[in-house]
């Protein structure tokens, strides 16, 4: 990508700039793209497929936006979407192809357009109360859809 990179550590920011061996102008944008999504916590390899790959693409939302919730029933929110063991997180990641990062009362989706479109809808659901039972059944008619369409 020949770009120029550097941490400064007094405003604690990553500052990217072009330099005179960078080829494609796009590069500085797919860089920042790729810093934010390592930043939000996503995987190395992860935050890597968004340089590779032309359709893919990070959506945050916040539990509060789907539902306002305070102490014991955010816990039990946040606890729904990640499951047993991250049973239902990796359920969802793996059926939508996406990627899923649970931190605090943020969730980030990475995939694409319309991946994230129904991992997020299934995130939702559990966030609403709807029993994890439910959302796989949701889940795997919309998956054997997917695979009907390849």
């Amino acid at each position: 990508m020949k770009l120029q990179i550097r941490m400064n550590t007094r405003s604690r920011n990553v500052e990217l700039r072009t330099c005179p061996d960078t080829e494609d102008i796009g590069a500085l944008a797919k860089a920042a793209e790729f810093v934010r999504a390592f930043v939000l916590g996503f995987e190395v390899n992860d935050a890597l497929a968004l340089l590779r790959l032309d359709d893919l693409y990070v959506d945050t939302f916040s539990i509060d936006d789907v539902k306002t919730l305070h102490g014991d029933h955010l816990s039990r929110a946040i606890g729904r979407v990640a499951g047993k063991d991250g049973k239902t997180k990796f359920t969802i990641e793996n059926s939508t192809r996406t990627r899923i990062v649970l931190a605090d009362k943020k969730v980030h989706l990475m995939g694409s357009f319309h991946n994230i479109k129904v991992a997020r809808d299934a995130v939702v659901d559990l966030i609403l109360g709807s029993p994890p039972g439910k959302v796989y059944a949701k889940l795997r008619t919309i998956s054997a859809r997917l695979k009907e369409r390849f």
